[in-house]
Formats: C-alpha cells, sequence, structure tokens
C-alpha cells in the first residue's frame, strides 16, 4: 500500500462508474482490485491505497458459488472481467474467466447487461444503463441458482467469512478454476 499504483482501481471509494472512456488510460497504467472483506471494511486502511483514479462497477451479478446469483458480490477476477469488458476487453475478460470452473457463467448472468454497459463510452452513460436496467426488474437474485445448490447451502454461506473486492463485491477466488 505504500507503493503507487498509477493505474484504475476499482475500488468501493470509486466516486464513478468505469466506462469505455477508460480503456485508453487503463492501456497505458494498468488495471487493480481492491481485495477487501466487507465484513471488515473498517479495518481496511482503504483511503491509504494510492493509485490511479478509483471507479466502481455498475450493477452485475456474481456467479461465483459462495454468491451465486446475488447483486455485487462478485470476486475480484469477476470485477476486473466486469472491467475489462465494459472498457471493450470482451476476449481478456473471458480469458480471466476462464481460470475458474464457473467462469463461463459469469457471462451467462450478466452478458445482457455487460454488452449494455460496453457500448456506454461514458460514466454517467453507463449509470444511466444500469438505472434502466433495474427499472425494468433485471435483478437476478438467489432464487436463481443453480439446481445443485440448495436453499440450506444458500443459508450457510451468508454465515462465511467473505472476501470482497469492488463495488461491494465479494473476492473469494480461493474457489477452484
Amino acid at each position: 500500500m505504500k507503493q503507487r499504483f498509477a493505474g484504475v482501481c476499482l475500488s468501493p471509494l470509486g466516486r464513478e462508474s468505469v466506462c469505455k472512456a477508460d480503456a485508453q488510460y487503463i492501456a497505458s497504467h494498468g488495471l487493480s482490485v481492491v481485495d477487501c472483506s466487507w465484513n471488515r471494511i473498517e479495518e481496511t486502511p482503504i483511503a491509504q491505497i494510492r493509485s490511479g483514479p478509483p471507479k466502481l462497477l455498475p450493477f452485475l451479478v456474481a456467479a461465483n458459488p459462495v454468491n451465486y446469483g446475488r447483486p455485487a458480490k462478485l470476486t475480484c477476477a469477476e470485477a476486473l472481467a466486469a472491467a475489462l469488458y465494459i472498457c471493450g476487453w470482451k476476449e481478456q475478460a473471458e480469458l480471466v474467466m476462464s481460470k475458474f470452473k464457473w467462469g463461463h457463467a459469469f457471462f451467462s448472468l450478466n452478458g445482457e447487461y455487460l454488452d449494455a454497459y460496453a457500448e456506454c463510452e461514458t460514466a454517467q452513460e453507463v449509470i444511466g444503463t444500469q438505472n434502466r436496467i433495474l427499472s425494468q426488474g433485471h435483478t437476478r437474485v438467489a432464487r436463481d441458482l443453480p439446481p445443485t445448490m440448495s436453499s440450506d447451502e444458500e443459508d450457510d454461506d451468508d454465515d462465511e467469512e467473505d472476501d470482497q473486492g469492488a463495488s461491494g463485491n465479494d473476492d473469494d477466488d480461493d474457489d477452484d478454476g
């Protein structure tokens, strides 16, 4: 945390969404994510992180096994893939998620949203698109769990200590991939 990272940082301190307009800056300076647990956010010295512009992600749904179907509970990998996709690097986003058995599900759940966000040039357009998506009731939740997970398993997951990253995203990247 003492060393400065010049690139865009996906962080809960962001004030605007990542968007296509960030692509050139990310290409030159890089992209990172804050890997922290929202359960212990007060203990995480996020404000001390020295990076380029902090950015948020728009509405997306987790595909990771711990938080499948839950809005904004993304792993670090999901967050990075989302930012890459939104900035126009779909193949790189797919490469990131290909490392996980469940990675394809991220695009199955969010493909429509990611495509819409990737059409936006500015952060304001991304937020406008997000608001339209939400107003149309496109909010997948735990009821969309795959048949292999029971509601009892889902309740057990609530008790686990989750690592979370940008935009309130869970970062339990230790799941098999």
